[in-house]
Parts: C-alpha cells; structure tokens; sequence
C-alpha cells in the first residue's frame, strides 16, 4: 500500500506542462526518425542480396562449366565481390548516390566522408528515413552483383587479370554512372517540403524563391530519374547494365577453342540448382529490399517475385517439351531466372496477375535469344548472360510502363509533392510511360555496349583479354589458380 500524500499540481501548472510536452511531441514529429523494423529488414535484405552472388551465382554459373574451369569461375565471382565493395565505399557511393549533374554525382562522400551512425538516407515513403550505412551496404551489395553477372558471358576462356581490370574500369565509368542515372534523387521530403513551400508562398517573391527551391530539387536527379524512368530494383541498372557488357566481351574475346564442336555440357547440374535456388530466395531481398522500408508495397513486390518466377519457370519447361520433347532442369532453372530478371523492374509497381503474365511471356522471349538468335549469329555467350538478363532485362523494363496502370492491377505513379506521397491517377499515361521506359532501355545499352566496348579494346591492347589456347585447353583452374575444383 502507499502510504505518501498525493501530490498537488495547480491547474496553471498542468496546462504549461501540456503545452511544452505538445511542442517536444511536434519538434519529434518533424525530424524523421529510422524505424527499428525497417532498418532490421533491410539489414536482412543485405545479407539475402550478398547470398545471391556468394554463393548463389558463383554455384549457379560454376555448375554450367566444364570441370576444369569450375574453380575458376568461383574464383572470379568471389573476387569480384571482394574488389567491388572496397571500390564502393571508396568513391562509388559518392559517385552514384549523391547529388551532381543528370550523369554523375559528386566527390562529396568519398570515403564515406560525413557519413556516420546519425546521419540519414530518404527512402520512398514522405516522413521515412533509414540510417545512412544501412543504405550505403545494401546499395554495394547491387554494385557487387552486377559486374559479377558479367563473367558467365566469356567464361572459360579470359585472363583473370584482364577480368580484374576491367571489372575495376567498368564499375568506375558505367555502373556507377548508370546507377545514379537511374535511382539518384532528393528524396520525397525534399520534393514535397519544396513543393509545399510553393503553395504556402504568400508574396509573388517568396513564390520565385520557392520555386527556385523546387527546381533545384528536380535538377539533382539522374538523367533517367528525372525523365520519369522507373526501375524498381536494377532491370536497367543491373540486367540490362550487366548483359550488353557480356555481349561485347564474349563476342570481342572470340569463341571458345571447340565451340560448336565439342561437347560442352554442364559439368553438374546439381550445383546449378542449388545456385538458382539461393538466388531465387536472395532475390526477394534484392526486389522486395528496394522498398528500403517494410510496408504493403514490400510485400507486394515479395509476391510479385514469387509468382513471376513460378511462371517463368513453369514457361521456359513447357516450351522446351513442346520443342525438345523433354522438360529439363536445366530450363527450369533458367527460365526461373528470366522471371526474376524480367520481374525485377516492375516488383513494386505491378500487381501479382500482371506479374505472372510477365513470367509468362518472358521465357519463350528469352528462349528463342538462347538458341535460335544465337545459333543464327554464332555468338559464344557461354552461360546465357546477354539471352536471359539483357533480353529479359529489356522486356521487363518496358512491360513496367505496362503493368504499373491502376486498371492492370499496379500502383500508378506515386506524387511526392503529397505528404505522404501516394499514387495520382491523373498523372499515368501507358503510351508516355513505355516511351520512357524504351529510353532509359537505349540508353542503358549504348552506355554500357559502347563504355565496355572501349575498355576491352583498351585492355586487349594492353594486357590482353584472353588465356593461350594451351591453358584454354588445360583449364583455367590450374593454369591460372593452381587448383582444381575437384581432387580426383
């Protein structure tokens, strides 16, 4: 029991207590504070994205080799990793996601200058933010990947120095720039506290000064960004990015010794498998993580990427037994990895049914591009990377103007000027919207085609791109790592 006398306070007392606790309630109301859920989802999102490419790719593209170049292949993946994500907080965050001009951002935050455990990242939501590391990491884990995706073009048959280099070369002048074309802007809040300064402007001179404020604003975008591009999480920034990057090197570095002649069937399947599974589940941190928070529309894009591979899998089998008369592992696995290409775009921005009738359609594309225009052209694109990524990378992208209309099923096209920003009905116009998205597609393949286009040559010209036909023929795992995959 409590014994002590309860305390008197004067009614006068109380109501300027009330009136300071309502303005501390305020002040904390307009400085954004990470939510503990959010950031913890990202963080997960991290680790599933970093799983994608160690192990999952690495397993998934060493398992489509010949034994002698399984180790080799590894190597190359997990090095590339490694390299890139000290090349990441070393300058590409800067470059990337920072404000500059529509093409690159600044040298502001090199070394991550300024970047501390306080400091703050937008997200797409008006009000939420997350902590600035646990953007910085997850964006490397999207810079890692995509060069990475790049070997399985001329696998079995480059220097790894040359690899090395250019790895170093093409992350520098195409990714990064590509990425910041692409994701970099202000953030909602600065969009909608400038648009909202605007309308409150009360005299003709602080309207001219607002809208300054405003334009300013608009112009820190990327080139993409600001047309209106949408790409929810890297169909141009990493497939389609990565895949035409392929397409020169395997055609630029010549056929494998054999090709068309020899037999050069997948050495296991097995570990293939296991690869496209882990890459299956990293991915909904990939699609699912590019929300940067964890509301409705993570999990939409959490199903879209679910049903889309389902379908693409289901797809590429029964177009393979129609043709072959025999359904495959092989195109299971791929024909689920062309569904989560094609669905990565338009994750967040489609509905489940579109999402399925995008997997649906993606894997006959991309099927006809892995054997009949490759046969046609003769190009050894070893594991497909130009045929799956940059093919389904492309429809994917343009099929985002598509499935994002409301009456589809989508979100529609979300207006940051609203605090909180939500969908305006009025804004969205299919034709527009696929004029954009087939824009930012051209774009992405001349930068990326012509950028790595002049750095092979360089490289060739310098140190070479390819191993002698001796080491060719012995494999790269011991020729170039003084290993074997396997001891036997």
């Amino acid at each position: 029991m409590n014994l002590r006398p309860k305390k008197f306070t004067p009614p006068a007392l109380v109501a300027v207590i009330m009136l300071f606790t309502a303005k501390a309630a305020l002040a904390a109301t307009t400085t954004p504070v990470p939510n503990k859920g959010d950031t913890a989802w990202m963080l997960i999102s991290t680790a599933l994205v970093l799983m994608m490419s160690v192990p999952g790719l690495a397993l998934f593209y060493g398992g489509l080799v010949r034994t002698k170049n399984m180790l080799s292949v590894l190597t190359q993946v997990f090095m590339i990793v490694a390299l890139v994500a000290i090349l990441w907080v070393t300058y590409g965050y800067s470059i990337a996601l920072t404000a500059g001009n529509p093409y690159f951002g600044s040298f502001d935050k090199l070394f991550l200058k300024g970047v501390t455990t306080d400091t703050l990242a937008a997200t797409f939501s008006n009000g939420v933010v997350l902590p600035e590391y646990v953007y910085v990491v997850f964006q490397m884990t999207f810079a890692c990947i995509t060069p990475a995706l790049i070997v399985g073009a001329f696998a079995e048959r480059m220097k790894f120095s040359a690899i090395m280099l250019f790895m170093v070369l093409w992350v520098t002048l195409v990714y990064f720039p590509i990425c910041h074309m692409v994701w970099y802007f202000d953030g909602p809040d600065a969009i909608g506290d400038a648009a909202r300064a605007l309308a409150e402007a009360a005299t003709p001179a602080l309207k001219a000064k607002a809208q300054i404020a405003l334009d300013a604003v608009g112009s820190h975008a990327g080139l993409i960004n600001a047309w209106g591009g949408l790409d929810f999480a890297g169909g141009t920034v990493v497939h389609i990015n990565a895949g035409i990057a392929g397409l020169v090197g395997c055609v630029m570095c010549g056929k494998r010794l054999g090709y068309g002649k020899d037999h050069m069937a997948p050495h296991s399947l097995t570990m293939t498998m296991i690869g496209a599974s882990l890459l299956w589940v990293g991915w909904f941190g990939f699609n699912a993580g590019s929300n940067l928070e964890a509301n409705g529309v993570t999990a939409l894009a959490f199903i879209n990427t679910f049903v889309a591979t389902a379908a693409a899998a289901l797809s590429w089998v029964f177009v393979e037994w129609i043709g072959k008369g025999k359904p495959s592992l092989l195109g299971g696995v791929t024909g689920a990895v062309a569904g989560l290409v094609a669905v990565t775009p338009a994750s967040g921005f489609a509905g489940p049914m579109g999402s399925i009738v995008l997997g649906l359609l993606v894997s006959p594309l991309c099927y006809i591009f892995c054997s009949t225009v490759k046969n046609a052209f003769k190009y050894d694109d070893a594991l497909d990377v130009f045929g799956v990524h940059c093919v389904g990378g492309i429809f994917g992208a343009i099929m985002t103007g598509v499935l994002v209309a409301p009456w589809l099923g989508g979100t529609g096209l979300t207006d940051y000027t609203i605090k909180p920003g939500s969908a305006s009905p009025g804004a969205y116009v299919m034709a527009t919207q696929v004029w954009i998205q087939c824009k930012a597609v051209l774009l992405t393949l001349a930068w990326s085609g012509i950028g790595s286009a002049i750095l092979y040559f360089i490289i060739d010209k310098t140190i070479g791109l390819r191993v002698s036909q001796d080491v060719e023929r012995e494999g790269l795992d011991l020729a170039e790592h003084g290993e074997r995959a396997y001891n036997y």
